[in-house]
């Protein structure tokens, strides 16, 4: 496709301060810690494999992940990214980013790494704005996350649903009030019963285009994927529907 390597996004590159500490964006409105969980990558995107067979089901959820923390740095509002995983592969390739990599240690599922990487954020940055973000939006567009990061400013806790209308890909929390994550099935329903504030925006796809599916994943390529994904393509072109 031709928006595979269009120039929206920069080349991906080290983002570690020459001092070894946590990367951060040092644009002055960089406020946001992004928290983004990531299954170990022989569970993750199980859903996925019909669609694209077992072999190519884990490149593909590292590819999704690191295109997303790739475009999360390239957003002047974020900060830094906090990764939770114990996966060791995608942990070594996500902090080359600049990803800050926070092992899972409740490992009690996704709600809990969300709650556990929040509270790892505020440890270091009490005052930490903080929002949830899926790793597996393929097709991020530091621009659009950088519009529903402004959106998410002017309410205490907000989210953003999916592309189906059902999920949730966003999660955010302003300084002093818990997160409170809701993630999985009708997330969209359980984060507004839960008192966040939906935020409903145009012209955001990207922000909502988690790919659980075949369907899903097409989307995004037409969308226009980042480079990771972007380089599994003639993987894929051997998939029946892609």
């Amino acid at each position: 496709m031709a928006g595979d390597n269009e120039a929206r996004r920069r080349p991906a590159r080290s983002r570690r301060r020459p001092d070894g500490g946590d990367a951060t964006n040092t644009a002055t409105v960089a406020r946001w810690s992004l928290v983004i969980p990531l299954k170990p990558l022989a569970l993750a995107k199980s859903r996925l494999a019909a669609a694209v067979g077992g072999e190519l089901r884990p490149r593909l959820a590292l590819a999704f992940a690191l295109d997303t923390v790739a475009a999360a740095l390239d957003c002047p509002a974020v900060r830094d990214v906090a990764v939770v995983t114990n996966d060791p592969l995608a942990g070594a390739q996500l902090a080359a980013l600049g990803a800050r990599v926070v092992p899972d240690s409740p490992g009690a599922g996704l709600n809990p790494a969300l709650a556990y990487g929040a509270y790892r954020v505020r440890a270091r940055r009490p005052a930490a704005p903080v929002a949830a973000l899926n790793a597996d939006l393929p097709a991020l567009r530091p621009a659009d996350l950088g519009r529903v990061l402004a959106a998410a400013a002017a309410f205490p806790r907000a989210f953003l649903a999916d592309a189906a209308g059902i999920g949730t890909t966003f999660l955010s929390a302003l300084p002093d009030v818990d997160l409170n994550p809701y993630f999985g099935g009708p997330s969209r329903a359980a984060h507004s019963a839960s008192g966040a504030a939906e935020i409903l925006l145009d012209g955001v796809d990207s922000v909502r285009g988690d790919v659980d599916t075949g369907a899903d994943l097409r989307a995004a390529l037409a969308l226009g994927v980042g480079p990771a994904t972007a380089a599994l393509r003639q993987a894929l072109a051997s998939v029946p529907g892609h």
